[in-house]
């Protein structure tokens, strides 16, 4: 048995000739009711007339067309024109006359090629008919023409109407679309950012540091490790961040926690230790049940500050502090200016400018700048249970 909350999903399923179909029908039903004949449309005063075969086929053309009104509506609007003009001149006066200001509006809401010619073509057959029927009647006055041809021209308009309005519609929805599709984009770009540019950054300063420690076997076979580690985990958190833009193929890691944790700052204080820089790590607090992407947001603003800092800094005293609390994650990571800028590609500049923007979509504060004493300090407060 067919669940009533399904019908309308499986009437809209069904094609669109077979949804306007009924509409005609009704219509050819009730113009064959012989207590309803002489009760249609009546235009010019023509006399009415008795019902016969070519009252019939004046009701079909008036009728069935309409099932095609949106599919085909210049064709509808000919048609049912054809059925009208024979229904008026003939003096059958059949409700099928009401298909007319239905074909009129459909045309204009869903014609696309000859919009302007339409109107035109059909304000001409509309006054040769106003002519012929002034002929063939008893001489209606001309008002009753001109009051029947503004409430066509009134079905027209609302059916122009109605398309403008469905065109504003779908260019809104457009919109829409593109800015998730930039946003989307702006994120991937982000994450791409802070993932690779950390680890390559720490592969190029331990890869210059190896170079000048040939004479020392031991450390050089430790640094040449570092830049292996560093490798394998830039290639795992590549494939965690291939995961999240299509999980539908993904590498393997599905089942994984693929958004690091705060948990995994220790992580990167080592890598930092071993690309030849000292940090001090100090985290307080127990990390909230839920955190929302605040845990997220934290570890790129540690992950960030460390990969300026072995840029533009390199070998001064790095001071990272995570503090956990009820409402939010406060992080401070900061530089002495002991240091010297190292080897390493051009900075892009959107680092600094990504954090402040994910920190402000979860509402909290950033602040990045030189200390007054030397160094670099970037300081964040991130709201917990916010979602990006």
């Amino acid at each position: 048995m067919i669940d009533r909350r399904r019908v309308p999903e499986l009437w809209h399923r069904l094609d669109v000739t077979v949804r306007d179909l009924p509409l005609g029908i009704l219509l050819l039903v009730a113009s064959a009711v012989p207590a309803l004949h002489g009760n249609g449309t009546e235009v010019g005063g023509v006399p009415d007339r008795p019902v016969d075969v070519l009252a019939g086929a004046a009701a079909v053309l008036q009728c069935l067309p309409l099932a095609v009104r949106r599919q085909r509506p210049l064709v509808c609007l000919a048609l049912v024109s054809c059925g009208f003009a024979l229904d008026q001149l003939y003096g059958y006066h059949l409700l099928a006359g009401a298909a007319l200001p239905i074909a009129l509006l459909s045309a204009g809401s869903y014609l696309e090629r000859y919009r302007r010619v339409t109107p035109v073509a059909c304000s001409v057959a509309f006054a040769t008919l106003a002519v012929a029927l002034h002929q063939r009647g008893p001489g209606a006055p001309v008002a009753e023409f001109v009051t029947f041809y503004l409430a066509l021209a009134l079905a027209w308009g609302v059916g122009a109407w109605m398309r403008s309005a469905r065109t504003a519609e779908a260019e809104r929805r457009g919109r829409v679309a593109e800015d998730a599709r930039t946003a989307e984009r702006t994120r991937i770009a982000r994450e791409l950012h802070d993932v690779v540019t950390h680890h390559v950054t720490a592969m190029v300063v331990q890869s210059e540091a190896a170079r000048y420690l040939t004479a020392s076997p031991d450390r050089l076979d430790q640094a040449l490790t570092a830049v292996t580690d560093t490798g394998r985990r830039a290639l795992t958190d590549l494939r965690h961040l291939l995961d999240l833009l299509n999980p539908d193929q993904g590498t393997g890691h599905g089942g994984q926690d693929r958004t690091p944790p705060v948990g995994r700052l220790l992580t990167l204080v080592e890598q930092t230790r071993l690309a030849g820089q000292p940090v001090e790590f100090t985290e307080e607090g127990t990390p909230p049940v839920s955190t929302g992407s605040a845990d997220l947001v934290a570890y790129r603003v540690v992950q960030e500050a460390l990969t300026n800092a072995l840029k533009y800094d390199h070998g001064s005293r790095i001071s990272v502090l995570v503090r956990h609390g009820e409402r939010e994650i406060t992080v401070e990571v900061g530089t002495d200016g002991s240091g010297s800028r190292a080897v390493s590609p051009g900075g892009s500049g959107r680092g600094l400018a990504g954090l402040r923007e994910r920190v402000d979509v979860l509402g909290g504060d950033f602040s990045a700048g030189h200390r007054t004493g030397g160094g670099f300090l970037v300081r964040a407060r991130i709201p917990v249970g916010s979602a990006a």
